[in-house]
């Protein structure tokens, strides 16, 4: 499962041929939640209040990324990172 990015402890990962609807997988620490990446919603499992808000934060701003590397992971091609929210 490759990883896309890793901002403030956050790990998101996509699978290769993974299951609609379209989302990714988040984990911090022992948490792990399921987003769907066009609606920012969490889909399966649980992350604190505030590395939800994040994921939330950092989806709205990088959905065409995400979904471009989403149809690539569906298709079993390489995935890219995609920059991580800063503390800036």
């Amino acid at each position: 499962m490759p990883i896309i990015s890793i901002f403030f402890g956050i790990v998101v990962r996509i699978n290769f041929r993974d299951h609609a609807p379209p989302h990714l997988h988040a984990l911090h620490g022992d948490a792990e939640a399921l987003f769907e990446i066009r609606t920012g919603q969490v889909i399966a499992g649980r992350l604190p209040r505030r590395e939800t808000r994040y994921m939330v934060e950092w989806m709205s701003t990088h959905r065409d990324d995400l979904m471009r590397n989403w149809d690539l992971a569906s298709t079993g091609q390489a995935t890219f990172r995609i920059e991580g929210l800063n503390d800036e």
